[in-house]
C-alpha cells in the first residue's frame, strides 16, 4: 500500500531469498534494501511503519505509568517497555516478510529507539534503579544520535548501523528493562556492557559521517 514502483533491478525476485536466518534478522548479509537509501521516498503506508507508529505513540504511556507508581518499577512500566523495545524486531520481521522497506522506516526506528532508552533512563534515574553515573553517559549519548539524525537527514547521508551498535541495543535495553523490574545488580552490569558497546559504535559513526562528507569535497580522479 503506497510502495513505490520498483524497477527491475530491485524486483522483489532479486532479493535475497528469505531463509529463516534472514527472518529472524541472524542474516544481515548484503546491501540495504534500495528503498531505505538517501534519496528513496518517504512511502509512511506501510505495515513496518504502522508497527512503528504504534510504538513511538507507547512511549508517552510508558512515562505516564511509570511515574504513576512509586519509584518508576513495577508490572506495568516493564510490561510496557518489553512491548516497544521489541516491536522493534517485529517491524523488522513485517518488513522481511512483505518486502515493505522504506526510508520513513530506516530514519523513524532509531528514533523511536533513542526515544525509547531516554524515557527509560528518565524514569530510572527518578526512581533511582540503576547507577545514575551510568545513565547520564547513556542518556548524553543518545541526545547526540538524537541531534546527529536531522543533520545526516539534511546532508543526505547514509546511516548505516555498526556491529558494535546493533550488539549494544539488547545489554542497554536489558539494563533498564531490569532496573523497572527492581533487578538492579544485575541491571547495572549489562548497563556498563551496553555504555562500552554504544560508545564505540558512535565513534564509528562520527568516523563514517566524516568520510562520506570527505568524499563528497574531494574532486574526482581523472580516468587513466
Amino acid at each position: 500500500m503506497g510502495r513505490a514502483p520498483l524497477s527491475d533491478e530491485d524486483a522483489p525476485g532479486d532479493r535475497p531469498r528469505l531463509t529463516f536466518r534472514r527472518f529472524s534478522g541472524l542474516d544481515r548479509s548484503g546491501p540495504p534494501p534500495p528503498e531505505t537509501q538517501a534519496g528513496a521516498p518517504l512511502n509512511p503506508w506501510t505495515i513496518p511503519n504502522a508497527i512503528g507508529f504504534i510504538r513511538l505513540a507507547l512511549i508517552p504511556v510508558f512515562l505516564v505509568v511509570s511515574f504513576s507508581s512509586e519509584d518508576g518499577s513495577g508490572l506495568w512500566p516493564a510490561l510496557l517497555f518489553a512491548i516497544i523495545a521489541w516491536g522493534d524486531y517485529a517491524d523488522g520481521i513485517a518488513a522481511r516478510v512483505t518486502g515493505q522497506y522504506s526510508r520513513l522506516g530506516a530514519l523513524l526506528d532509531p528514533v523511536t529507539d533513542r526515544l525509547l532508552v531516554a524515557s527509560g533512563v528518565i524514569v530510572c534515574w527518578w526512581g533511582d534503579l540503576l547507577p545514575r553515573w551510568a545513565l547520564a553517559v547513556l542518556i548524553a549519548r543518545e541526545l547526540l544520535m538524537l541531534a546527529a539524525g536531522p543533520l545526516y537527514v539534511r546532508r543526505g547521508l547514509d546511516l548505516k548501523i555498526n556491529w558494535p551498535g546493533r550488539a549494544g541495543v539488547w545489554p542497554v535495553m536489558g539494563a533498564i528493562f531490569l532496573g523497572l523490574c527492581g533487578v538492579r545488580e544485575i541491571g547495572a552490569i549489562l548497563l556498563y556492557i551496553g555504555l562500552v558497546l554504544v560508545i564505540w559504535a558512535t565513534v564509528l559513526y562520527i568516523r563514517d559521517a566524516a568520510r562520506q562528507l570527505r568524499e563528497r569535497k574531494s574532486p574526482p580522479r581523472p580516468s587513466s
